[in-house]
């Protein structure tokens, strides 16, 4: 074959590829659109709406693959069954879910087995949202219904799987049954909306309730669940829509084991309120003990000070005063360490215009010479400054003019602080400095509408930290000033006892928590901003 034929055959055989390469790219599927259709329920055995009821399995069957996410969390049973019916598949994917009833039913009931949206295509996890099956042990499905959502007593956003409890009051309910046995019917607010529906009911008298149920067992835990109640009775069926309000409760007082946390230290935990509590020893220390108590600043204990001693073991008593509670305690010496003095301040290098410097110690301090405090800035001049001992949060706070642009030298000299057991503080040296006014924002806001004083008006992160507060018994302009650069929230407290502070509620004694209300939006404070603001609470 000649040199030429064999380029014309080359080049002829490129030319096909080509063609077919071209071709090929032309006609690629694409995959289409993504399928975002949910499953669908094709058919299920025993059908829905079944009565007279009497099986131990049920299936449910999609038109296409499916799978189970979060059905420990999605999956409610109303009435709540003792115990939870075993459901497949759990791994893998199928097109059908067995459930598997493990209790016994009660009768002439109404069951709801709702799967919020546990329930989602295999491929694309779309969900069939709130997929309900619903049966009855009796001649008929009972069809009442009941709506209405939840929120935080306190903060902006509502928690997240809320379970929903009605009881009917019949001869066996009481106060305390919430505490002991689950409810006649049962939802979930699942992690999206705050919303909720209680259907098929029947008619009758029932009290409602919300709770977070972190044991997810059915029944209210006050040390560890929130809870909203309705002060009146719900009679079935109803055309208005409920609010729950959920907060958590002050525990009932209870103390402790308490226990060495030093050789000179024991901590006495405690719940509920500790202005009633004393502590005192049985055992006779000897005179050279001497003892202190002092409130935790940051949990709920009692911190119990005492010169080290050799004795092997202390008796106390705890009692609450006003409960005329009595708890004795033996508490064993253990092989520790002395806690000592160490101070720690509050800022290093930049410390805004508004922000409290204060000098945090380790032990509790009795003794403060101000004498021996200096505070020198940039140009070596000494400035007044006026010093407080808190012995409550055992801190020392300092305060001073402070001036834009400028460096400050602290010097606490040998003997400034003294602590109970006499130790000083050696030579320590703080420096700060403070930036510019321009650097910071300026926020003034008016509260209007139906305000009843006295109030409390809280500037917060967006996670609800307290950066800023303002007591206030009548109608003024509430200023924040020198605010960092950044987002914030508002919280306004409606103090309804004066006692400068939010209270809870409690169920118990029918007590509704204290009202709150969040201005809507996020605060966004620029450097070199001045904003005004209205916040109408009726809005």
């Amino acid at each position: 074959m000649t040199l030429l034929k064999r380029i014309s055959i080359f080049l002829l055989v490129l030319m096909m590829v080509l063609a077919c390469w071209q071709c090929a790219q032309r006609g690629t599927p694409t995959g289409g659109p993504k399928d975002e259709t949910p499953p669908v329920l094709i058919k299920a055995d025993p059908p829905n709406m079944t009565v007279n009821f009497n099986e131990k399995r049920i299936r449910l069957y999609f038109d296409e693959y499916i799978k189970l996410t979060d059905v420990q969390n999605q999956l409610i049973v109303s009435p709540p069954l003792k115990y939870l019916p075993e459901i497949k598949p759990l791994g893998g994917a199928m097109k059908f879910i067995e459930i598997n009833l493990k209790d016994t039913l009660r009768a002439n009931t109404t069951y709801t087995i709702n799967f919020g949206q546990s329930i989602v295509d295999h491929n694309e996890g779309n969900p069939t949202s709130f997929l309900s099956y619903v049966f009855s042990t009796g001649d008929y499905i009972d069809s009442l219904k009941l709506a209405g959502a939840v929120k935080d007593a306190f903060n902006k956003k509502a928690d997240e799987f809320v379970s929903v409890m009605l009881y009917e009051m019949d001869s066996s309910y009481n106060d305390s049954t919430i505490f002991k046995h689950p409810p006649n019917y049962i939802t979930n607010t699942l992690d999206s909306v705050p919303f909720f529906e209680l259907k098929n009911l029947k008619a009758g008298h029932y009290a409602l309730f919300g709770i977070t149920d972190k044991a997810k067992n059915n029944v209210f835990d006050q040390r560890s669940d929130k809870i909203g109640f309705l002060s009146d009775t719900i009679q079935l069926p109803t055309d208005e829509v409920y609010l729950l309000n959920l907060f958590m409760e002050r525990p009932d007082y209870s103390v402790s084991v308490p226990s060495y946390a030093a050789k000179n230290k024991i901590i006495f935990g405690y719940q509920g309120e500790a202005e009633a509590i004393s502590i005192n020893t049985l055992t006779q220390l000897p005179d050279s003990v001497k003892t202190m108590i002092r409130k935790d600043s940051e949990r709920d204990s009692l911190n119990y000070w005492l010169t080290p001693t050799d004795i092997d073991s202390i008796i106390f008593t705890v009692a609450n005063v006003q409960l005329k509670k009595i708890d004795t305690f033996t508490v064993k010496t253990r092989k520790l360490a002395v806690d000592t003095l160490r101070l720690d301040p509050s800022h290093r290098g930049k410390l805004g215009f508004e922000d409290e410097f204060h000098i945090n110690a380790s032990t509790p301090l009795v003794q403060l010479d101000t004498s021996k405090v200096e505070l020198m800035n940039q140009d070596s001049l000494r400035l007044p400054i006026k010093m407080q001992l808190d012995t409550i949060r055992n801190k020392v706070i300092i305060d001073f003019e402070k001036l834009g642009n400028q460096k400050y030298n602290f010097t606490l000299l040998p003997g400034a602080v003294q602590d109970f057991f006499g130790s000083q503080n050696d030579t320590l040296q703080y420096r700060l400095s403070t930036g510019s006014y321009a650097d910071y924002g300026n926020l003034r806001m008016n509260i209007t509408g139906a305000v009843e004083y006295p109030i409390i008006v809280q500037l917060t992160s967006e996670k609800g930290e307290v950066k800023r507060e303002v007591y206030a018994t009548e109608p003024r302009l509430f200023e924040f000033n020198n605010l960092d650069v950044g987002n914030y929230a508002l919280r306004v407290i409606f103090d309804a006892n004066d006692n400068g502070k939010w209270d809870t509620g409690n169920y118990l004694k029918k007590l509704q928590p204290e009202k709150v209300s969040h201005w809507p939006e996020i605060l966004e404070m620029r450097a070199n901003w001045d904003e005004i603001k209205t916040f109408n609470i009726l809005e």
